[in-house]
C-alpha cells in the first residue's frame, strides 16, 4: 500500500465501519465528468465539512489496487448505472497537501520537495520508466501514461493549504501555482488524467478576474452547483441521526443548522453534529478546531460599515455582500466585501445567493463571534453585549424605566445603522438592543405593513424557564398605545401555541425628544 499512489481502501473502511452518513451520491457526479472536458473539479468547503472523508471515499472507489465493492454495498452510489463501470479501475494518486506543509514548513523549495516525494513513489510502481535529468512530476506521469496506456485519477485534499499557510512568500506561491498549471492545464493533461478532484477551503486564486486554472469546475460555499448536498449534513440526515441516538432535533437546529449552500437551504455542520452525538451534549465543537485568530483579524479591519454590519448580524440581521471581487487569496483582503467573502468560505458566515446576503448561521458560530469580539479592542460591541444582558434582565424584572433607558442608549450608540425611517429600522434597534437574548430565545421579526410599527417576538428556547416576550415599538404615541395595539390585534402567530407566561413590552419613540418610553405588562396563560 502506497503513501501517494495505490493507497487502497483502508481509510474509507474505517469510516463506513462507524457512524457513516451516506454521501456516496458524490460518486456519480464525478463519474459523469471523467474523460471529458469537465474532468477537472475543485470542491471547496469550510473546515470539518466532510472534504477529507469524500476524498478517501473517492480513493477507495477508483483505486485499482484493491476491491472495494463490499464497502459500497447498500449505499446510494451502488444503485447508479456508472457504479460498476469505474469501480477500482484506475491508478489513483491521492495526496493531502497538509502533510507537506507540516513536513516542509520551513523549506523554501517545498514545491520541488513535494514533486520529488510523489515522483519517487510513482517510479517505484512503474520501474520500467527511467527518469531523465530535469524531469518534473508531469514528465514522469506523461511517460507512464504513454508506456502503459493508463490514465490517472488524481485527488488533492486541502489543495490550498500551501497558499493559506505560506502565502506571504511569493516564490512559494508562484512555484505552486505553476506546478498546478503544469499538471492540469498543460498540453498533455487530458492524456494523463481521467479525472482530477481538488478539495480545499478557498476556490482557485484569481489573477485580475480570471482563475489561475480556469479549466476547473468549481463548487464552493458560494457557488456549490450540483454538489450542494455532497458535503455537510442535510436536515433529513440530521433528523434520522437524532431519532437513532435520542438527540433533540430542535437543539441540533439551534446549534449547527443555518448554512444555505446553493439550493440546499438547511445544511448542518457535520463535525459538530457527530461530536454532539458522541458527547450527548450540545456546545461548540467545530469552532475550537482553528481559524479563531483569523476571525479576530478580519473583524478588526478598518473598513467603512464593517463593524456596523457585524453588529447587525449578531442581532440576527442579514447584510448585503458582493462576493465577486474577492481574489480567493486570504492575504489580499481589500474591502468589507472581501472580509465577508473570506468569512463565508471559512464557515463563519452563511450565504444566501438569491438575495446576495450573508448572516451568522447558528449559535455555535454566534458564540465564536462574541468570543472573538471580547478578545479584541472593540469596546463598543463588548459594551453593547453587556448592556444587552442588562436590558434583558430589566425586561424580565418588569423595570420599564430601565428598559426605556437601555433602548435610548442602543439607539444613540448605533445611529449609523438605526436611523428611524422605516419599519425595518424600527425593528433593527430592538434586535440590536436584545442581542444577548438570542442565547435563551428564538427571536422573530414580524411586520404589519403600512401601519407604522414593528413587532419583536421572542419565544424561550426549550428548557429555558422564562416568559415569552412580545415587544412593540411605536412612533410619537404612548407606550400604553403600543400595549393596546398588541392586545387589539391578538397575539402574533408565533405566540399562538405558546403555553407559558407572556410579557407585553410597549415602547414608544418620541421624534422630538428622541427618547423612548416603556410599559411592561405580564399575561399569565
Amino acid at each position: 500500500m502506497g503513501t501517494y499512489i495505490n493507497k487502497g481502501n483502508n481509510a474509507f473502511r474505517d469510516i463506513v465501519s462507524h457512524e457513516y452518513v451516506d454521501k456516496t451520491s458524490l460518486i456519480p457526479l464525478v463519474n459523469a465528468t471523467l474523460n471529458s472536458e469537465d474532468r477537472y473539479s475543485c470542491v471547496t468547503r469550510c473546515r470539518r465539512f466532510g472534504k477529507s472523508m469524500a476524498a478517501k471515499m473517492l480513493c477507495a472507489y477508483y483505486d485499482k489496487s484493491c476491491d472495494s465493492r463490499e464497502l459500497f454495498a447498500g449505499l446510494e452510489a451502488e444503485t447508479d448505472g456508472t457504479f460498476g463501470k469505474y469501480l477500482n479501475k484506475y491508478y489513483v494518486i491521492c495526496v493531502d497537501m497538509t502533510d507537506f506543509t507540516t513536513k516542509y514548513r520551513r523549506e523554501k523549495d517545498i514545491v520541488s520537495l513535494v514533486q520529488q516525494d510523489i515522483m519517487a513513489e510513482i517510479l517505484s510502481v512503474f520501474p520500467e520508466v527511467r527518469p531523465r535529468e530535469r524531469d518534473d512530476l508531469m514528465d514522469i506521469l506523461y511517460r507512464v501514461s504513454e508506456r502503459t496506456g493508463e490514465r490517472f485519477i488524481m485527488i488533492v485534499d486541502e489543495w490550498d493549504s500551501i497558499l493559506r499557510e505560506m502565502g506571504s512568500d511569493e516564490y512559494i506561491t508562484t512555484s505552486y501555482v505553476d506546478l498546478l498549471r503544469r499538471l492540469f492545464k498543460g498540453s498533455g493533461s487530458n492524456d494523463v488524467f481521467a479525472g482530477v478532484y481538488l478539495t480545499g477551503i478557498l476556490p482557485i486564486k484569481k489573477y485580475n478576474t480570471e482563475s489561475a486554472l480556469n479549466n476547473f469546475n468549481e463548487y464552493s460555499m458560494i457557488r456549490p452547483g450540483k454538489m450542494s448536498t455532497s458535503l455537510g449534513f442535510t436536515h433529513d440526515e440530521v433528523r434520522m441521526l437524532c431519532l437513532k441516538h435520542g438527540m433533540d432535533l430542535e437543539q441540533m437546529e439551534q446549534w449547527y443548522d443555518g448554512y444555505r449552500i446553493g439550493k440546499a437551504s438547511r445544511i448542518f455542520n457535520p463535525y459538530s453534529v457527530i461530536k454532539a452525538i458522541h458527547a450527548e451534549a450540545y456546545g461548540s465543537y467545530w469552532t475550537t478546531t482553528g481559524a479563531y485568530d483569523s476571525v479576530i483579524t478580519y473583524i478588526q479591519m478598518n473598513y467603512e460599515g464593517l463593524k456596523d454590519d457585524i453588529i447587525r448580524m449578531l442581532a440576527g440581521e442579514r447584510v448585503y455582500v458582493n462576493t465577486s471581487k474577492f481574489q480567493n487569496d486570504i492575504s489580499v483582503v481589500r474591502s468589507k466585501n472581501d472580509v465577508f467573502t473570506v468569512l463565508i468560505h471559512l464557515g463563519y458566515l452563511a450565504y444566501d445567493d438569491e438575495n446576495r446576503q450573508c448572516y451568522i448561521p447558528n449559535k455555535e458560530v454566534a458564540d465564536e463571534f462574541l468570543n472573538a469580539v471580547e478578545d479584541t479592542s472593540w469596546t463598543r460591541l463588548v459594551d453593547a453585549i453587556t448592556a444587552s444582558r442588562n436590558l434583558l434582565d430589566a425586561t424580565l424584572a418588569g423595570n420599564a424605566q430601565a428598559v426605556a433607558k437601555a433602548i435610548d442608549q442602543a439607539h444613540d450608540e448605533n445611529t449609523s445603522i438605526l436611523s428611524y425611517n422605516d419599519e425595518n429600522s424600527l425593528a433593527c434597534v430592538l434586535t440590536v438592543a436584545y442581542i444577548w437574548a438570542r442565547n435563551e430565545y428564538v427571536i422573530h421579526r414580524e411586520y404589519a405593513s403600512g401601519k407604522g410599527y414593528a413587532d419583536l417576538v421572542m419565544i424561550p428556547r426549550r428548557n429555558v424557564s422564562k416568559p415569552a416576550l412580545v415587544v412593540e415599538l411605536k412612533f410619537s404615541h404612548t407606550a400604553d398605545t403600543a400595549i393596546d395595539q398588541i392586545l387589539r390585534k391578538d397575539y402574533p402567530a408565533k405566540v399562538a401555541e405558546y403555553t407559558g407566561d407572556l410579557l407585553l413590552v410597549g415602547v414608544n419613540y418620541d421624534k422630538e425628544s428622541k427618547r423612548h418610553a416603556c410599559r411592561i405588562e405580564r399575561i399569565r396563560k
